[in-house]
């Protein structure tokens, strides 16, 4: 099985690559009115979202306990105290908004259309692996902003998380309820249209992308790093991939799963989305100018989890004996 993600890997590189010749129009103040079109995109991927999310395929599998609180505690429990815990190992030598982009990274919820499709391909439990995408992708709505408030909090940097909440609720969830109360009358036209609309949420991403790295960039944040700041990044984030797709594979093992789940809970419990990280990114740090900074992780990882995921998922389809 093949997956389509070359073009938006290199459009990612291509819209921060633009944004450092020429950021002005992305920036604040920038001709394309950011404040306004970064909101207008964060609720245009978010009714999409509701719109292709189907509630009724949560019931499929849904008994399957044990898998799911593996899943579930990987994404919004292990992943928070391995940032936790990289925060407080990185101390003085890594930037703050690093490491807040690390933590981040730790705090956002699993993917869904890789998730399922990678499980799809390794031979997995497909019905488990669409339950827990789902399920991940509503309590991040909730989760991930209450992390990032309790680290940004405690880091003694005065977060202010009720206008967090009310952009939450105002741009992100009221989009998702309103795809979700669509499916009635769109659901169809969706289906029959998903490549398209999935054409629009990563054109509208890039977008966020491009914005991101414009304000950055004239506020001047880069002059400020070298080259280092970029290999942190890689190794923090390969490191992190590594210890969680290793505990999810053992906790799979202890808890005696059969291999169809234990296959699912490692591509759910692995992953972390992009596609909803970067818009909530802007909402729930507004307008910090380090934003293009703060996404660098979520950014890095994405492509690693694609590449050994895809590695993993053919390696696994061939299997004739359990995995190990």
């Amino acid at each position: 099985m093949k997956f389509k993600f070359d073009w938006f890997l290199k459009g990612m590189l291509v819209a921060v690559a633009l944004a450092f010749i020429w950021p002005a129009p992305g920036a604040k103040g920038g001709f394309l009115h950011p404040e306004l079109l970064n909101k207008i995109g964060i609720a245009l991927v978010f009714f999409l979202n509701g719109l292709g999310l189907s509630l009724a395929s949560l019931k499929d599998g849904a008994l399957r306990w044990k898998v799911h609180l593996l899943i579930q505690a990987s994404t919004f429990l292990v992943f928070p105290v391995l940032g936790w815990l990289l925060l407080k190992a990185s101390g003085g030598w890594m930037a703050a908004d690093l490491q807040t982009g690390f933590f981040y990274l730790c705090a956002l919820p699993s993917t869904v259309s890789s998730s399922v499709a990678l499980t799809v391909a390794a031979r997995g439990n497909v019905p488990v692996a669409v339950f827990n995408a789902t399920l991940s992708s509503l309590l991040g709505v909730v989760l991930t902003p209450f992390w990032m408030a309790w680290i940004l909090g405690s880091g003694g940097s005065g977060f202010d998380v009720w206008p967090v909440i009310i952009d939450l609720l105002l741009w992100l969830v009221l989009p998702l309820v309103l795809g979700q109360l669509s499916r009635p009358a769109l659901a169809t036209w969706a289906s029959h249209n998903k490549g398209r609309i999935q054409i629009v949420d990563r054109l509208t991403i890039l977008t966020l992308v491009y914005t991101s790295f414009a304000d950055t960039v004239k506020e001047g944040v880069w002059s400020n790093y070298g080259p280092l700041i970029l290999l942190e990044t890689i190794v923090g984030s390969t490191l992190l991939f590594a210890i969680v797709l290793a505990l999810t594979r053992l906790l799979g093992r202890l808890l005696g799963l059969p291999i169809e789940d234990r296959i699912a809970a490692v591509f759910c419990g692995s992953k972390k989305t992009l596609a909803s990280g970067v818009p909530m990114a802007h909402l729930i740090f507004g307008a910090n100018p380090a934003l293009g900074l703060i996404l660098m992780p979520i950014m890095i990882y994405h492509p690693l989890q694609l590449a050994v995921g895809g590695v993993l998922a053919q390696r696994w389809a061939g299997r004739e004996s359990p995995v190990s």
